[in-house]
């Protein structure tokens, strides 16, 4: 790969700061918490001890400020795994590009990203309003067969068990599994009140994960599959859009990343949580103590 990067590769904001995301380096903060939801981002940094850096373009909004002590970035990234790979490109071209120069930087940086997310639970065990850790995530997207050096996420025994069980549709893009960072995981989960699983990521909120309003599915028993798919005494705990787009990445640019969800609705039981707001809040706080002790 080239280490000079041209203008249309690298879009750089007149203010010096990078084209979606709308900060320039020195306003991101090593440790990035990711969030779908623009509006959840004050719902975090309200919690700040400080706030430095507030920034909006489009879905996309940031603010960067201390807790603690400890340096933290908020960011939305909108829905689905095509706007995590606008965002996770640019905030790792922001720690590893010298974004003047337009190479890359000779000493790499590591960067940690917590999403803080919401999503359904596909095991009737999984009460509304818990928290799942996502130990990996199982990709329906695609996105990874765009990038090169991911031989592993396709190979990985789980996605071929999948889509041998599931008599996956071959017209769909090839089922890939990516794996969080075990150091993270076990920071930031070390409390029973966690629960850990296989993450499903779909390309859609209705057709993708079983919902049928007025079109027909194509396989109206996935989401049965997913519920009751088993490898190794491992299960598929939860459906949502961005944990295995997040994980490959990170592993791809050498960064760590970890995604809890909140559960505001069981699939399987037909539940959703009747304060959602405040289940959200609970995962906010939690997660934000974890980031300013165990990972200071």
């Amino acid at each position: 790969m080239n280490t000079q990067l041209s203008n249309s590769e690298l879009v750089i904001n007149p203010d010096g700061s990078i084209y979606h995301c709308n900060i320039r380096p020195e306003q991101l903060a090593d440790t990035a918490i990711l969030v779908g939801d623009p509006d959840r981002v004050p719902r975090v940094s309200k919690y700040f001890d400080a706030l430095e850096v507030k920034s909006q373009k489009r879905e996309i909004v940031a603010h960067t400020g201390t807790l603690n002590g400890k340096r933290i970035t908020v960011i939305s990234t909108g829905m689905g795994t095509d706007n995590i790979d606008i965002v996770l490109n640019e905030l790792d071209a922001l720690a590893n590009i010298d974004l003047e120069k337009k190479e890359l930087k000779s000493a790499h940086k590591q960067l940690t990203f917590v999403r803080l997310g919401t999503s359904g639970a596909l095991q009737k065990d999984i009460p509304v309003n818990s928290i799942v850790a996502s130990t990996k995530g199982l990709g329906f997207d695609g996105l990874m067969s765009f990038y090169a050096n991911t031989a592993e996420f396709y190979e990985d025994e789980i996605g071929k068990a999948f889509a041998e069980q599931s008599q996956w549709n071959p017209k769909r893009a090839v089922p890939y599994v990516a794996s969080c960072s075990e150091e993270l995981l076990h920071q930031m989960t070390d409390n029973s009140q966690v629960v850990t699983g296989i993450t499903a990521t779909a390309t859609g909120f209705y057709g993708p994960q079983g919902r049928t309003l007025r079109l027909t599915l194509d396989d109206a028993k996935l989401e049965a599959k997913l519920s009751k798919f088993r490898f190794n005494n491992e299960r598929i705990t939860n459906f949502e859009m961005e944990t295995s787009a997040i994980y490959g990445l990170s592993k791809l640019m050498g960064h760590r990343a970890l995604s809890l969800n909140t559960i505001v609705a069981n699939r399987e039981a037909g539940t959703f949580s009747q304060d959602p707001y405040s289940a959200i809040d609970k995962m906010i706080q939690f997660a934000l103590e974890r980031l300013t002790t165990s990972l200071k």
